[in-house]
């Protein structure tokens, strides 16, 4: 292991993107390995990650899996691997291009500089920085971001980024293995246990672009589940279970 970070990038049919990809991001400033956790995609997404493995070598990794097991689990899979890996500062991004791989460098340098312990990529921390959104969607998440930060009173508004930098001190104090959410509950999730560790999160303004590529993973059981999760992390922490 040359590299003391490591970007964790679940894909699920990410054929088109996934390469170039990992091209733009051997190109940062900060040196990066890469772990890209495939949910058995149908269009051999993980066939191109094996094409980048043979360019960058012991750069890149993959973790196959039979099917769709969920995003919350594939980070928590990502993270284990990280730590397991003695990695220091551990990225999530999206393998879509909605967030722009140079964004990293930002996120990386905010943690490593002791700046903060978790550096989210917000895309409200300057107004709404979202392009190509239809304004149903805008509307979805800007409220979802309202209701889950007055609920837990998280000190962000971007509760539900996925793009962010965490230090592992972060990942081992919170007991990764506990987090049981997915899709958007799971970045709240993420983000409540690291503040009630003691933790210091800190929101990093973001250009955030709708995929170009393949469809979205939006769904309406993902809505669901972050309604609710948000009173249950919330109880959790009042009676001391979380």
């Amino acid at each position: 292991m040359a590299s003391d970070t490591l970007i964790v990038i679940p894909t699920y049919n990410e054929a088109h993107n996934i390469e170039r990809l990992i091209d733009k991001l051997m190109e940062l400033d900060n040196e990066v390995d890469v772990l890209v956790i495939d949910d058995g995609s149908p269009d051999k997404t993980a066939d191109f990650v094996k094409n980048a493995q043979a360019k960058f070598q012991d750069r890149v990794a993959l973790i196959e899996r039979p099917g769709k097991l969920g995003l919350g689990t594939a980070y928590v899979k990502g993270f284990e691997y990280a730590l397991d890996k003695n990695y220091q500062y551990i990225c999530e991004m999206d393998a879509d291009f909605s967030h722009d791989p140079e964004d990293a460098d930002r996120l990386i340098n905010e943690v490593r500089s002791g700046n903060t312990d978790v550096a989210i990529g917000s895309r409200y921390k300057n107004g709404i920085s979202i392009i190509n959104w239809p304004l149903s969607r805008l509307i979805l998440s800007y409220c979802a971001n309202i209701y889950a930060s007055t609920i837990t009173g998280l000190p962000i508004f971007d509760t539900t980024a996925g793009f962010k930098c965490i230090h592992r001190k972060v990942l081992e104090k919170i007991s990764i293995d506990r987090i049981k959410s997915n899709g958007y509950a799971f970045q709240i999730e993420l983000h409540f246990r690291a503040w009630k560790a003691g933790f210091n999160l800190k929101e990093v303004s973001i250009v955030f672009r709708e995929r170009e590529e393949g469809v979205s993973k939006m769904s309406k059981a993902i809505v669901r589940e972050a309604i609710w999760r948000v009173w249950a992390l919330k109880f959790r922490s009042i009676f001391g279970t979380l």
